[in-house]
């Protein structure tokens, strides 16, 4: 190990996480991970793995108990809209994710760790830049006047300004990035916490041909989506790189809700009715800007949005056809 480059991965038992331990692994570092609990999908790739709770300092303490080349925070309190946006989780969203950054950038800190990445999110961005469905406001200079649409994107903002922060006050060398609804295989696909491709990829699986599935309002809301592995080459590339950002890590391919639907229903090869119903939706409109990014890193996200999908979803409806036979079983 002493020749090796060491991480420190937060959140390593979720799903950005736990693929990025994988990645980390790939190119040769050695890296410890921690989480309340293990990857679900899949066996941790992490040289060294630890269940704990991150709001506790004594545990943030054992974790960084000496000095990391790099470190990745991803560690939050977090979900799709049906958690985000009701209001039911809003002060264990706040004080959770809170708690864990400022436990970690001061162990960061105090360690003298080489560097510090930082998962910021697009909810941070002003909900008034996107009420337009066709035309969102997402470019990094756009985060003031300040009015994210949720708490979870205020707890955000305040954790932007921490880290950069530490990097002005402290010499700590961070890196922000705004990630924009990131999806792809052994993410959350039910429960209630998953995002929009996943919980769209598990209704259409669930589906008969010629079935309906329920979509929370009127499907011409926009978003964009970014698939997993496109998230962790531009973290890295950003972590390489003299850039301490914010900036975005995101798709500019937007589409609607209805969109996307009928997106994954045509990989699916069934025809279905959409049923629209009542739900939190978020802003009208959200899709990144990536004109920073290509400016500061020379690069941008390529891969197609159908092409991610079509991943995903045979993922996902294996999921399905699993836990139905299980459930036939049982």
């Amino acid at each position: 190990m002493s020749n090796r480059k060491t991480a420190f991965v937060s959140g390593a038992g979720g799903f950005i996480g736990s693929h990025l331990v994988k990645h980390l692994k790939h190119e040769g570092y050695w890296v410890r991970g921690a989480d309340l609990k293990y990857p679900e999908f899949s066996a941790t790739a992490a040289d060294d793995f630890h269940i704990g709770d991150l709001r506790d300092q004594t545990f943030c303490r054992q974790m960084l108990d000496r000095h990391f080349d790099e470190v990745y925070q991803l560690a939050a309190d977090m979900g799709g809209a049906g958690y985000i946006f009701t209001g039911d989780h809003d002060a264990d969203v706040m004080h959770n994710s809170a708690s864990i950054n400022l436990n970690l950038v001061e162990l960061c800190r105090m360690q003298k760790v080489g560097r510090m990445f930082y998962s910021s999110s697009a909810c941070m961005y002003p909900a008034y830049n996107q009420q337009d469905p066709d035309n969102p406001k997402c470019s990094e200079d756009s985060a003031y006047p300040a009015e994210p649409d949720s708490e979870y994107g205020w707890e955000k903002l305040f954790s932007e300004r921490l880290y950069l922060s530490y990097h002005r006050n402290h010499g700590l060398e961070v890196r922000i990035a705004r990630y924009h609804n990131i999806f792809g295989p052994e993410g959350t696909w039910a429960g209630g916490r998953e995002k929009a491709p996943a919980a769209i990829c598990r209704k259409v699986a669930e589906a008969p041909d010629h079935g309906e599935i329920e979509i929370w309002g009127d499907g011409k809301q926009t978003r964009s989506f970014l698939y997993i592995d496109e998230c962790i080459h531009g973290t890295r590339k950003l972590m390489a790189s003299g850039f301490t950002g914010p900036v975005n890590i995101g798709s500019e391919e937007m589409v609607t809700i209805d969109q996307l639907v009928q997106m994954v229903a045509v990989i699916a090869g069934k025809h279905l009715t959409i049923k629209h119903i009542s739900g939190p939706t978020g802003v009208r409109g959200r899709n990144s800007d990536n004109k920073l990014i290509r400016e500061r890193l020379a690069w941008a996200p390529s891969l197609r949005l159908q092409d991610g999908l079509e991943k995903t979803y045979q993922w996902i409806d294996q999921q399905v056809r699993s836990r139905n036979e299980a459930v036939k079983e049982a």
